[in-house]
């Protein structure tokens, strides 16, 4: 690299793109990999993550030689995070763009570092999630060769990605980079990925600062979806469902989120006197303590959440999907419910898994503030508070329990301790398995973007690295990354990772010795035949494993009496802490609706209260209404 200083950060993404505004840089001679990092700055990508190698060397020199003239001037830089492995890398940048809502970046060699990230991606695209990953190639001579270290990585990735770029023409280098930060924020938001032959990084040409490649297509269906407004007739349809209604009923996924519409949703639902259920990905999109909050809807969702789906009459459905684990059986979920209304950015999830009355294609924020204005114009108004009088009762009726006499650790205790301290305010990872089904159930969710978990996907050892880039994106946050003991070990080696950097992220272990919800699953419906579930690593010593990567705090917790003076120890400790608890090896979680099942044949268990449905209607309905 000639001249390193020549790659500089602009303060915003958007003024770099302007047409009217001149790059400063524009003109001058850069190689591919300068003008890569460029872009990146550009973008105003703060960190990035990633494992170095032999295909990717120039972009992580020119990452290197941006750093160091950014650090002799004084100013910000944009640090690499090295991980463990290049599956850490990507999970760490899905929790960077989970918590902050930019684009999470990694950078990886090629071969085996690609394909390492095939699940992240994969993850990143069922959820949601935008993503740009850079991978490098062989030289464009070598592929189809079977080089040193090649992966057919378009072939790979373009059935797990949003989009997959290969860049053979050298000239589209940058406008490529920079199209993939559209394509990966844009719509519905995504993962992208960028494969970089080794030769065109190392080719020199002049950096144009601005420019993007033609997606005449893309463009206009975005187009499309930013102008499609909701019209007078529409609106009022709308509103004549909702004045028929007695029982209306939000139900709010992850789409919320990601569309950055949940201050708009809380307006909507306040405004109107509408209570709301989450979906997983929908925990936060409004203050799981409100007094509409009805928490979370589904397989292990609140029996209250799934009872308030059976009784409502109008059923409004914003970013959510009615995927298997909330509609098990589609033709029974929400069976009384006269009317659906379905808003959502992506029209394939219209009228796809459960037909609707009412629709709306289009910008979630815009689209709820439009409604919320023509109601409020229009005067619209219903008294609600015999349906929320009744919910409010079932809440407290079929409220989330557990044996709270038992002498072994509960981990539901154990949240429930976390979550009091904290009060709603921390930032929660998760791997996948009982303990990800107790943390929704059990932590509060004062904001959107605080649950970072492995919804569609259900990745094991998700809960880790994306706690890592949680905290990178969220440095005065306290982040805690709620595992177990099967989760954790998929990425073990980021423990590390943590200490390295120096991170104060919290780390809680609920060791159950083995998978504790491949148990439960067996236990129901395999007669109790644990095949394969109860791991044979029972002497891992996970306090000796933490102290070896560096942990000053390190405790294993084993009696029940000492939970609350442990956990407030552990939160309040300064830097990285890791906790393993002893829990009870048979607490499940329930309730449960098995797959396939409706609501009605929900499993509450031995401490949740159940009800048996003898109509569609709630108990008194009749009288109450």
């Amino acid at each position: 690299m000639a001249n390193p200083p020549r790659i500089r950060d602009l303060a915003s993404p958007a003024k770099a793109a302007s047409p009217s505004i001149r790059h400063p840089l524009a003109g001058q001679k850069m190689t591919g990999a300068e003008m890569i990092v460029q872009v990146l700055a550009d973008e105003g990508v703060t960190t990035i993550f990633g494992y170095s190698g032999g295909a990717i060397l120039p972009t992580y020199d020119a990452v290197f030689c941006f750093n160091e003239a950014r650090k002799e001037k004084g100013e910000s830089q944009m640090p690499l995070i090295v991980p463990a492995n290049e599956q850490g890398a990507g999970f760490m940048a899905a929790g960077y763009a989970r918590a902050s809502g930019r684009v999470g970046v990694a950078i990886v060699t090629s071969g085996p570092g690609a394909t390492n990230t095939v699940t992240p991606i994969r993850d990143s695209l069922a959820d949601s999630i935008p993503m740009v990953v850079i991978c490098g190639q062989v030289p464009r001579s070598a592929i189809g060769t079977d080089a040193f270290q090649e992966a057919p990585v378009p072939s790979i990735m373009g059935s797990v990605a949003k989009h997959i770029f290969l860049v053979t023409d050298c000239e589209k280098l940058e406008a490529t980079v920079r199209t993939a930060f559209e394509i990966a924020r844009t719509g519905r938001p995504g993962p992208v990925v960028i494969d970089i032959p080794k030769d065109v990084q190392n080719w020199t040409g002049e950096f144009k600062g601005a420019g993007s490649l033609p997606m005449p297509g893309y463009r206009k269906r975005l187009e499309t979806l930013s102008t499609d407004i909701i019209d007078a007739t529409e609106a009022n349809h709308f509103f004549e469902m909702l004045g028929e209604s007695q029982r209306p009923l939000i139900y709010a996924g992850g789409g919320v989120i990601n569309g950055g519409a949940a201050d708009e949703l809380r307006a909507f639902a306040e405004t109107f006197d509408i209570p709301v259920v989450t979906t997983l990905m929908g925990i936060g999109a409004v203050d799981t303590t409100n007094r509409l909050a009805m928490r979370m809807l589904g397989m292990h969702g609140a029996a209250f959440a799934n009872y308030a789906v059976d009784d409502c009459d109008f059923l409004i459905a914003i970013g959510a999907r009615f995927d298997d684990r909330v509609a098990g059986t589609p033709a029974k979920f929400a069976p009384g419910a006269k009317a659906i209304a379905h808003f959502d950015i992506d029209r394939a999830e219209i009228t796809k898994v459960k037909r609707v009355q009412w629709s709306h294609v289009g910008m979630l924020p815009e689209a709820l503030s439009m409604l919320t204005s023509h109601g409020v114009r229009a005067g619209f108004k219903r008294d609600r508070s015999k349906w929320l009088a009744y919910l409010d009762d079932m809440r407290k009726t079929y409220a989330f329990n557990y044996d709270r006499a038992s002498e072994k650790i509960q981990p539901y205790y154990v949240l429930e301790e976390i979550n009091r301290i904290t009060r709603g305010e921390a930032i929660i990872t998760t791997g996948v398995g009982q303990h990800q089904m107790w943390s929704a159930q059990y932590f509060d969710f004062k904001r959107p973007r605080q649950w970072l978990t492995s919804g569609s996907m259900g990745t094991m050892g998700f809960g880790l690295p994306a706690a890592i880039g949680a905290q990178f994106a969220n440095p005065g946050k306290l982040v805690i990354d709620i595992d177990g003991d099967a989760s954790v070990r998929m990425n073990i080696g980021e423990m590390e990772t943590v200490t390295t950097y120096g991170l104060p992220v919290k780390i809680v272990v609920l060791n159950n010795n083995g998978d504790g919800m491949v148990k439960q699953w067996q236990k129901l419906f395999h007669k109790g035949r644990l095949s394969a579930s109860e791991k044979s690593l029972h002497t891992k010593d996970f306090i000796k494993a933490a102290q070896a990567d560096g942990y000053k705090y390190a405790v294993r917790l084993d009696r029940k009496a000492d939970v609350p003076q442990v956990i407030a120890e552990f939160l309040a400790f300064e830097g990285a802490a890791f906790l393993e608890v002893i829990i009870d090896p048979d607490a499940g979680v329930y309730p449960m609706v098995g797959p396939g099942q409706p609501y009605e044949a929900m499993i509450t268990g031995d401490w949740i209260p159940s009800r048996k449905k003898v109509d569609v209607k709630p108990p008194g309905a009749s009288e109450m209404f």
